[in-house]
């Protein structure tokens, strides 16, 4: 095979290197396109742009693969836990056990937050969305930590890193607490990292906490399976943001923001909304089904098939069964579930969403697992932020320590030409 692709445009040629990844993807280094030829590609939307070589997330959706630094997400999910993999997506190597605990106690130690962020979220009304909250504390916390990080540093990328990783849960919990209208909880340090975010959330001022490992369990694993997913719409936000050599809470809170849009964490937000309103119409899952087959019926199954993977999502593969595990658990008898289940049971069988591969994905099973743990539905792109935070973290460290240039993307203009300015008076 040819190391290089030729261009031919108005009798000139012009090569340029290919470049080869670890999994035998193939690239155009187009690098000096513009330079050499005068022209730019378009790309809306970037589908077949890589915008940075990277070792941390390998993902092949027709295949339904995704790996961690090279460990499956099966595996990761089996046998791995989220702070686990915090430290192996971000570090680049699983952590030994004494690296895990200092981890782990270094996080701890740094798990307050200043009680002057409780007055900015003061001012916030009950009503406001948590992803607006959760976004402007998250920035806000910049004036409590304004010294600039040196990543050339490997002791302040750390402690930059471990003072996230500790103070981000305790805004999350804040997040759900101020929706509910409970008193703001800092936790306790004696616990795991992901039972501590389950005690920050839900415990209630005038009861003890009760510890249900199956529920912790899940959303372990639901933080896994969310904590990273390549150059998606809130990585590369991130990744650009980073490449001003902006700071990684200013770089942080710019991906939250991304991550906030319906099209990209909003998805099982969306899916709630949708069995919610098909139970307001009367529940008939066979009805919506059908609605989803027509093609000129504007209704949209939320939840099934997925823009990246064109076969089973492999990280719904995983968390299906911790979904059925948290339903009988709880015993929670809800209308709005067992029409996902419903629903569920109709995609699986039917030939046509069977030869369309549309299998419902993670977006369908977390949002059944937040509603049965009593999560509101505004809240779960909240969830997906915090399971996203490592992966975030690790392309933040990776662009700033590859120096990366600040990224600029070109444009093909199309508006109007040269013209005379006219007079306030004669137009």
């Amino acid at each position: 095979m040819s190391d290089k692709a030729t261009l031919q445009y108005n009798g000139n040629s012009y090569d340029f290197p290919v470049i080869k990844g670890t999994e035998n993807e193939l690239a155009i280094d187009i690098k000096k396109l513009r330079a050499s030829t005068g022209m730019i590609t378009i790309d809306p939307g970037y589908k077949n742009t890589g915008s940075c070589e990277s070792g941390i997330t390998f993902l092949d959706g027709e295949k339904g693969i995704l790996r961690y630094r090279g460990y499956s997400i099966e595996d990761l999910a089996e046998k791995a836990d989220f702070l686990e993999t915090a430290y192996l997506l971000i570090f680049g190597e699983l952590p030994t056990e004494e690296q895990l605990s200092k981890f782990d106690q270094d996080i701890k130690e740094q798990s307050h937050v200043d009680e002057d962020v409780k007055k900015i979220l003061d001012g916030f009304p009950k009503s406001a969305h948590p992803m607006g909250v959760l976004s402007s504390l998250t920035s806000a916390l910049i004036a409590f930590n304004p010294a600039f990080v040196n990543v050339s540093s490997e002791e302040e990328m750390y402690n930059a890193i471990v003072r996230i990783l500790a103070k981000f849960p305790v805004l999350v919990s804040w997040a759900l607490r101020k929706n509910k209208g409970l008193p703001l909880d800092y936790g306790d340090n004696s616990l795991g990292y992901v039972e501590n975010i389950v005690k920050m959330m839900f415990r209630r001022p005038n009861q003890e906490y009760q510890k249900n490992q199956i529920v912790i369990d899940a959303l372990d694993k639901l933080l896994i399976l969310h904590a990273d997913h390549e150059q998606n719409c809130s990585t590369s936000t991130v990744r650009i943001v980073g490449s001003s050599h902006a700071g990684l809470f200013a770089s942080l809170s710019a991906g939250i923001s991304a991550l906030w849009g319906p099209l990209h964490g909003g998805a099982n937000q969306a899916v709630l909304e949708m069995l919610e309103a098909i139970e307001a119409d009367g529940g008939d899952t066979k009805k919506y089904m059908a609605k989803a087959k027509d093609k000129n019926d504007p209704f949209r199954l939320m939840g099934f098939g997925h823009r990246v993977y064109k076969n089973f999502d492999p990280r719904a593969r995983i968390i299906k069964k911790a979904a059925d595990e948290v339903l009988n658990d709880l015993g929670v008898v809800d209308p709005i579930l067992d029409i996902a289940k419903g629903l569920e049971k109709e995609a699986l069988e039917d030939q046509y969403f069977v030869d369309r591969k549309l299998y419902p994905n993670v977006d369908f099973y977390s949002g059944i697992i937040y509603r049965a743990m009593g999560i509101p539905t505004e809240m779960f792109t909240v969830m997906f932020a915090l399971g996203r935070l490592p992966g975030w973290i690790a392309q933040w460290r990776e662009m700033r320590l590859n120096n990366e240039p600040i990224g600029r993307p070109r444009q093909v203009y199309t508006g109007a030409n040269l013209r005379p300015f006219v007079d306030l008076g004669n137009r």
